[in-house]
């Protein structure tokens, strides 16, 4: 993910479930983001205005050929964006630009342009509003569709989730509990012989032993439909 003010807010909101959600390791999916942690707190336009702060986050980030960046700007003329999508690509790296004015700049660009056409704003000039509330819509589908793709979805439900509170404990055993066809305590038993990965308890919970299980989802690559169909 890459983006700078309003649009990089979007886009980190998006990129910081990833972990949580799906259980993807924060390392497969880093953020660059303007102006970095410093301008969370106290926004800094200046930031989005320097490309070379671009190409040094871009350096960071380490992408290379078989990686995907999501470049994020409502205008599509952001320096900051403009500066990652074109470094990106020089990487061999696949573009998505997302924006919200028919023929931006990073739409050009791109090799996936998306186009959210938001239409002006309420108070003009603040893409705070309709253009980065499109953009956390569009952002929403993608990583939702990339969680399904990856198979940490099976019937509506988190399957690889990050159970890192008590709230999330209590889903995991739910989860667990409804597709193994068991009750919680069976469920919770399950996900303490798995160290609480919900895919490998769900087949524990099924009767099989955890190296069993975590074998069969290897097989299945990580699918839980087929590792439950054997």
């Amino acid at each position: 993910y890459a983006g700078a003010g309003s649009s990089g807010l979007m886009a980190l909101a998006d990129c910081l479930e990833l972990p949580g959600t799906f259980g993807i390791d924060p390392a497969r999916v880093p953020m660059m983001f303007a102006g970095g942690a410093d301008a969370l707190l106290r926004m800094e336009g200046g930031v989005e205005d320097d490309p070379d702060r671009a190409l040094a986050d871009l350096d960071r980030a380490g992408l290379g050929q078989g990686d995907m960046v999501l470049v994020l700007s409502a205008s599509g003329m952001t320096p900051y964006a403009l500066a990652v999508a074109q470094g990106a690509r020089a990487r061999g790296v696949v573009v998505a630009g997302i924006a919200n004015v028919p023929g931006a700049a990073l739409l050009e660009m791109a090799d996936l342009p998306v186009l959210l056409d938001s239409g002006p704003e309420l108070v003009a000039g603040s893409t705070r509003m309709g253009a980065a509330t499109a953009q956390k819509a569009a952002l929403n589908m993608i990583s939702v569709l990339v969680g399904i793709g990856l198979g940490h979805v099976h019937r509506g439900r988190m399957v690889n989730l990050i159970a890192d509170n008590a709230k999330l404990v209590a889903r995991a055993t739910g989860i667990v509990a409804e597709i193994a066809g068991v009750g919680p305590d069976a469920a919770a038993h399950a996900l303490d012989r798995t160290g609480g990965a919900v895919k490998p308890a769900i087949l524990v919970a099924r009767g099989m032993t955890p190296d069993q299980a975590r074998a069969r989802l290897d097989r299945d690559g990580g699918l839980l439909g087929p590792a439950i169909d054997g």
